[in-house]
C-alpha cells in the first residue's frame, strides 16, 4: 500500500458530540490538522470555533484523513461508518488506523477489524474514562485493543488525546474492560446512593457521611467525584447519559452470557437500571441515578 508509512498530521473525526467536539478540538489545539463530521449540520458554528474543520461530506472525511477517530452511540454506528460505499474499505493510497473511542461490543469490534485488515487498514478499540472535561483537556485514559503495530503507529494520536492510554490486548479488549468498568460505575451508584440514604436516615448528612467514606475502604470513583461534583451540588452535569450507561450494562450483561457467566447481583444492577427508565429517562445524566433525594427505594 502506497504511503503506509506516512506521518499523521491530517486527523478525521467522526461523531463530534460532547466526547467528540473535544477531543478534537484537543488534537487540533496539538497541532493536528482536523476535520469533523457530524450527522447534525446545527454543531457546525460550535465546532468552528474550537479550531477544527467541519465537513459535511462523510466520504470526504473518510477518504482524506491519515487517522480517524470515532466517537459514535452505537457499536451499529461504528459498523456504518466503517462499511460506507466509496469510503474507507475502498481506499489503498495509505494505511488508516481508525482509534474508536466509542463503547462497542466486542464481537462487532473483531469482525470490523478484520474487514479494515483485509482493506490494509487498522482498528483499535479505544474507549475512554474522563468525560467531556478529560476530552477537552487531553487527560482522558484510554484503554486500547487492537494489533500492537496499530497501536503503535497511532501513538502520537492517543497520546495527544489521553493522559494515559494503556495497550491491553488484542481486537476487543478495550471493550471488554471498558464494559466491565461501567458495569461497576453502575452498581457503585446504586450502592452508593442507598448507603448515603441510610446515613441521613440515621441522622448523618451526606456531605459527612461522604467525606469519610472517601478516606475509608468505601471510597469508589463514584463517591470521590461524582457525589462531590455532580450529585450534592445538584448539578447533574456529567455529560454521560442514562441511556448511554443502560446500552453499557446491557452489553456487559449480554457479553456474561455469550461467555457462559453467571452475575447475579449484576444482573440486579441491570433490573434496577431498566426498570427506573420513567424516573431516570434515557436523555438524563447517568449521575442521576444517586439522586437520593427524589429517587426514593429502588
Amino acid at each position: 500500500m502506497a504511503g503506509s508509512d506516512m506521518a499523521i498530521t491530517n486527523i478525521g473525526i467522526v461523531g463530534l458530540g460532547n466526547m467528540g467536539l473535544g477531543m478534537a478540538a484537543t488534537l487540533a489545539r496539538k497541532g493536528f490538522k482536523v476535520s469533523g463530521y457530524d450527522i447534525s449540520e446545527a454543531r457546525r458554528a460550535t465546532v468552528e470555533a474550537q479550531g477544527v474543520g467541519f465537513s459535511a461530506d462523510l466520504i470526504g472525511v473518510l477518504s482524506s484523513a491519515d487517522a480517524l477517530v470515532f466517537s459514535l452511540p452505537l457499536a451499529r454506528d461504528v459498523e456504518a461508518v466503517v462499511t460506507t460505499p466509496g469510503g474507507l474499505l475502498q481506499r489503498r493510497d495509505r494505511k488508516v488506523v481508525v482509534i474508536d473511542t466509542s463503547t462497542s461490543d466486542p464481537g462487532t469490534t473483531r469482525r470490523l477489524a478484520k474487514r479494515l485488515a483485509e482493506a490494509g487498514h487498522g482498528l483499535l478499540d479505544a474507549p475512554v474514562s474522563g468525560g467531556p472535561s478529560g476530552a477537552a483537556e487531553g487527560t482522558l485514559t484510554m484503554m486500547v485493543g487492537g494489533a500492537i503495530d496499530d497501536f503503535a503507529l497511532a501513538e502520537p494520536v492517543l497520546a495527544a488525546m489521553s493522559a494515559r492510554a494503556v495497550h491491553v490486548g488484542p481486537s476487543g479488549a478495550g471493550n471488554i474492560v471498558k464494559l466491565v468498568n461501567n458495569l461497576l460505575v453502575a452498581a457503585h451508584l446504586v450502592t452508593t446512593a442507598e448507603a448515603i440514604r441510610l446515613s441521613e436516615a440515621a441522622g448523618l448528612s451526606a456531605k459527612e457521611a461522604i467525606a469519610v467514606v472517601n478516606t475509608a475502604t468505601g471510597r469508589s470513583a463514584v463517591s470521590e467525584i461524582m457525589f462531590p461534583r455532580w450529585i450534592l451540588t445538584n448539578s447533574f452535569d456529567s455529560g454521560f447519559s442514562a441511556g448511554l450507561m443502560r446500552k453499557d450494562v446491557r452489553l456487559a450483561l449480554e457479553l456474561a452470557a455469550a461467555s457462559g457467566v453467571m452475575l447475579p447481583l449484576s444482573a440486579h444492577v441491570a433490573e434496577i437500571w431498566r426498570d427506573t427508565s420513567d424516573r431516570l429517562p434515557d436523555g438524563a445524566d447517568f449521575t442521576r441515578m444517586a439522586d437520593y433525594r427524589t429517587q426514593g427505594a429502588l
